[in-house]
């Protein structure tokens, strides 16, 4: 009995300390550079607005015209947007080096990288190799290309990176080039993490699941996979059947009703936690459909992985042929 006892106020204690642990902040964010990728719309919209009023010198890369104004309209003077297509590799050299003439000695205290893609999403033998390649251009390439050019000014600040994963670059769950290029921002993160642990960065990854954001519109989603599935060969349509497409996506709405997370602040949560807490997590799963179904399912054998995931599928017309 006294066993039992002693082994309950054990993991009572491990537990206290951690929450103790993971609640310790460093002393003043105020005047801290960061550069946010992506902040047009979604997680990094927020963040930058956010992180601004925290008091964070805040540098917002935006793809358009249109969302650095509307950017720099909601926020204040310390705030300073720049436009950035992640895949433009002398681009990103030119604003490092702005960035460089910005923090000066101080370098830059955090990296978050979070433009990104959805890319087309559909079975493998509907695409062709550019589906695949946009979105890992933009979300692993670009990602790694902004990194590596922001290295030497985060090194200098012993700062932090913060790498926007998915839940989907722990499970593939659709096909096309988006998850392929999550999980490769996973083994990134991994690697970077490692290398840069000698200098004093901590390096992080934030893993959603489904949010509801420009990104994951499932309107903007299915009329992509339409566009595809009307210009398919005959024979392809014939294996999958006419009435699949219909069929597919009545399941992939009623699974995303299911799955959508509706407050976007709790993955700037987590980005601020990473930011700013003197002991980072490694890798934080957002949202409850992560947490209570994409993550557990990750770790669960192939088979059942599978099941679950083709159960939620329409269902091909060869599946019946003899």
């Amino acid at each position: 009995m006294l066993f039992y006892v002693l082994l309950v106020f054990g993991i009572i204690s491990l537990w206290w300390h951690w929450r103790a642990r993971d609640s310790m902040k460093i002393i003043n964010p105020s005047g801290k550079y960061i550069f946010i990728t992506g902040c047009d719309t979604g997680f990094g919209n927020l963040a930058a607005k956010i992180f601004d009023k925290k008091g964070f010198r805040v540098f917002a890369s935006c793809l358009t015209e249109t969302g650095a104004k509307g950017l720099k309209a909601v926020t204040s003077e310390h705030l300073q947007t720049v436009l950035l297509d992640v895949r433009d590799s002398d681009r990103i050299k030119k604003v490092a080096a702005w960035i460089k003439a910005e923090v000066q000695s101080e370098g830059l205290w955090g990296l978050i990288n979070n433009a990104g893609i959805m890319g087309t999403s559909a079975p493998a033998d509907w695409l062709d190799i550019e589906h695949f390649r946009e979105p890992i251009e933009v979300n692993l390439i670009g990602l790694i290309n902004v990194t590596i050019n922001m290295l030497p000014l985060i090194k200098k600040a012993k700062g932090r990176i913060v790498n926007v994963s998915s839940i989907g670059g722990r499970l593939a769950f659709s096909g096309g080039g988006y998850c392929p290029s999550k999980f490769g921002v996973e083994g990134f993160n991994d690697s970077l993490r490692r290398d840069m642990k000698a200098f004093g960065v901590k390096v992080c990854c934030i893993q959603p699941g489904l949010f509801q954001t420009p990104l994951t519109n499932p309107a903007k989603i299915m009329k992509e996979k339409e566009v595809i599935w009307n210009k398919l060969h005959p024979d392809i349509k014939t294996q999958y059947g006419e009435d699949y497409f219909q069929k597919d996506a009545a399941k992939k709405q009623k699974l995303s009703k299911m799955c959508v997370n509706k407050d976007i602040s709790l993955v700037v949560q987590c980005m601020e936690h990473a930011l700013t807490s003197l002991h980072p997590r490694t890798h934080y799963v957002v949202g409850q459909d992560a947490k209570l179904f994409w993550n557990p399912l990750s770790r669960m054998p192939a088979v059942i992985q599978d099941f679950m995931l083709l159960r939620n599928r329409g269902e091909l017309a060869v599946s019946h042929a003899k």
